[in-house]
């Protein structure tokens, strides 16, 4: 799942990126209002970590600006200001979580992923379709109860499919998930991984939907 860090510390906006980077995620990371404007506008994100104090001005800004678009993508507050009242203010904002600094880098991943998890209209932290199991919290996957070796792209393309079931999920929106900006995403990328997950699942768990994109196989068949 492709997220949007904003956060003026470098060290921590650095920090922030590997870390989630390593916990599944593919992690754009500004710094500005103005830069996180920019992200927001061009790019489709599964949730948005957003400090509250910016240089070009708060966080809340960001955050009306997002929904005053009627943009439902979730959001993480992630400041050090902990009053009862700044969270209040930024959850009526519109804000689906409020994390305080300092925090684990742990439970914030864990509040990133139920925020997008609530924000898809998932009950359950497992992903599962066909006798295939995805844990992103834990990025292990098994299929009819055996573990299943999956490279992290891989992964995301199953967990993109997986969090759509029944619906086509075009080619472009798998690339998104799976590449940021400082990545090169070769031409047949996308095809590349599908093939390997067919030869790990069956050649009919994943369809191509010509011109459109990829859906999931219907359960039972």
């Amino acid at each position: 799942m492709r997220i949007l860090v904003v956060e003026d510390d470098p060290v921590l906006l650095d920090g922030l990126s590997a870390g989630l980077g390593l916990a599944g995620f593919t992690v754009d990371a500004v710094a500005t209002c103005e830069d996180a404007y920019a992200a927001l506008k061009a790019q489709s994100y599964g949730t948005v970590v957003l400090d509250l104090m910016l240089p070009d001005g708060s966080g809340l800004d960001v955050l009306s600006f997002l929904r005053q678009r009627k943009n439902a993508t979730p959001v993480v507050l992630l400041t050090a200001r902990d009053q009862v009242q700044d969270r209040i203010a930024g959850l009526d904002a519109g804000a689906d979580d409020y994390v305080g600094k300092p925090f684990d880098l742990d439970e914030l991943a864990a509040r990133v992923r139920a925020a997008a998890r609530r924000g898809a209209g998932h009950a359950s932290g497992i992903l599962e379709w066909c006798g295939v199991a995805l844990d992103p919290a834990r990025q292990t996957a098994s299929f009819e109860g055996k573990p299943l070796s999956l490279t992290r792209r891989e992964f995301g393309v199953l967990r993109a499919l997986m969090e759509r079931p029944g619906a086509t999920v075009p080619k472009a929106m798998l690339e998104d998930s799976l590449y940021g900006w400082q990545e090169e995403v070769e031409s047949n990328a996308v095809e590349v991984h599908v093939h390997n997950l067919r030869s790990k699942l069956g050649a009919g768990f994943i369809k191509t939907v010509r011109g459109l994109g990829y859906r999931l196989a219907e359960e039972g068949s």
